[in-house]
């Protein structure tokens, strides 16, 4: 990144507003905040929690941390006060902030607060990184939903062969990729890795992020800034087509929109495709190992079936699908899916059981479901986790979702577990219609039996106007649980 900014220094990195950073500009500033955090006595391996806004200067410091060798600490927004003293408790000795609110000062405790303005950035010294191949990097946390935030660690060895970050060992598919990327809406939190992957992606092969002045309302932020490429969640795109059925935006510039998260109902993605056109792409990934598959409008040209999957294997990744017991399966079987590539986790910070319980000799358990079809595309049809037990018996969520989206009176479906006192857990869904008619109840029980059996129809059917959404875009499960009238004991 460092010899990418030094070569090109007259081209824009990043439009903020009305002001433009080119890349000899910000090169000058990770020299700057690199002399800060130097001065005030950081080096290899010393833990360091970046807690910025969306900024030029927020993505300067990360950088000079990793210049230093650091262990990067991303904070991302709301965070409750108890999970951010949880996390500025492992091991970490300074919060770089440009906002040293009173909250974030009790959270530190003890912890050092460097703010981020003109007393670290007034010396200056020539970047040159140094962190070691075998130190960690990076750590992101999790969104703490099923307790403490987990960490993800990721060493320096993985964030240097990891494929956005490489440009010239790009291959031919990842380098059309990237000549989407010339104007990269940069929005959110510069602690997600799904965000941090593509904004390398982006400057590194000569485009410019571009960051909205306010929270970006889409698709007007699409529209008004021209952008070419564009992180969604399902929500967001969902938003989108329910925008363009009350005007027409212009949404020409786009030639990446990447749609990923949670699954998309593959009617959902067609309609994307008929509306905005061939720029809608759908990612599959997690954070422990970056993007592992995409799926484009030109996959489902050459193949119809493929519109029900998520994509072939990025390149770089291996990807297989087992049982049980850890033994690759043939094509078409259903099992876990398992994912080898050189950008994957380190492990769970402090937490060597569950990164037993993920890494195996080099491979990640994803803990999704799914299969490989003949031509070599991915098809997901659950989560591990995302089960429902009726009886002792699993029910995936994620095919009880589809085959009620499939009614084309449902535009989204959502199936939770409740507790029930007869069967253990009950199967109830919840809908946003795709118009004004609710379909019948028992038409919708009648579509999932026939495809899953009689023991998947939920056994009570909800409504929605609008689904609710964690921090980071996702359908909230839990906040729909909480929405979700249990029966009383019998």
């Amino acid at each position: 990144m460092l010899d990418a900014l030094g070569a090109d220094p007259l081209t824009p990195a990043f439009e903020h507003g009305d002001r433009v950073v080119v890349r000899g500009e910000l090169l000058e500033l990770v020299g700057r905040c690199t002399a800060g955090l130097r001065a005030a006595g950081l080096g290899p391996r010393d833990g360091v929690a970046i807690d910025t806004a969306v900024t030029p200067e927020g993505f300067a410091v990360q950088l000079a941390a990793h210049v230093l060798g650091c262990r990067v600490i991303g904070l991302r927004p709301g965070l409750t006060p108890a999970q951010l003293a949880h996390i500025l408790d492992q091991d970490v000795r300074v919060v770089v902030t440009d906002d040293p609110r009173p909250q974030l000062r009790a959270a530190a405790g003890d912890v050092e607060l460097l703010e981020l303005g003109p007393a670290l950035l007034r010396a200056q010294e020539t970047p040159v990184a140094r962190g070691e191949l075998d130190d960690d990097a990076l750590v992101v946390f999790t969104s703490g939903s099923t307790g403490n935030p987990k960490g993800t660690a990721f060493d320096y060895r993985a964030m240097t062969e990891h494929w956005s970050w490489q440009a010239p060992a790009w291959t031919e598919r990842t380098a059309e990729l990237a000549a989407k990327y010339r104007r990269f809406l940069l929005f959110g939190t510069l602690s997600s890795a799904v965000m941090l992957e593509h904004l390398a992606l982006c400057l590194l092969s000569g485009g410019t992020a571009v960051i909205p002045r306010e929270r970006p309302e889409f698709p007007r932020v699409l529209e008004e800034l021209r952008i070419t490429a564009c992180l969604l969640t399902v929500a967001r795109l969902h938003q989108i087509l329910e925008s363009l059925d009350e005007r027409d935006h212009d949404l020409s510039a786009a030639r990446m929109l990447l749609v990923a998260g949670s699954p998309l109902a593959p009617h959902k993605l067609a309609e994307a495709h008929a509306r905005i056109g061939h720029a809608v792409h759908l990612g599959y990934g997690q954070t422990e190992t970056g993007m592992l598959s995409l799926l484009s409008a030109a996959d489902i040209a050459e193949r119809q079936q493929a519109a029900n999957s998520v994509g072939r294997p990025w390149d770089g990744v291996e990807l297989e699908v087992r049982d049980h017991a850890g033994r690759p399966l043939p094509a078409g079987s259903d099992g876990e899916v398992w994912v080898r590539t050189a950008s994957a986790l380190r492990g769970y910070w402090r937490d060597p059981a569950e990164t037993a319980e993920v890494l195996h000799d080099g491979w990640v358990r994803t803990r999704d479901v799914g299969h490989l079809d003949e031509a070599g595309f991915l098809h997901l049809t659950g989560r591990a986790r995302d089960v429902v037990i009726v009886n002792a018996i699993l029910h995936y969520a994620g095919p009880i979702e589809r085959a009620l989206a499939a009614h084309p009176a449902v535009d989204q479906a959502f199936v939770i577990g409740v507790p029930d006192e007869r069967t253990g857990e009950a199967i109830h869904a919840h809908l946003v219609l795709a118009g004004d008619v609710e379909p019948d109840h028992e038409e919708l029980r009648a579509l999932v039996a026939a495809e899953l059996g009689a023991a998947a129809a939920p056994v009570e059917i909800g409504v929605l106007r609008q689904v609710p959404l964690t921090a980071t875009g996702k359908p909230d499960k839990q906040a729909l649980r909480a929405l979700t009238t249990i029966p009383e004991p019998r």
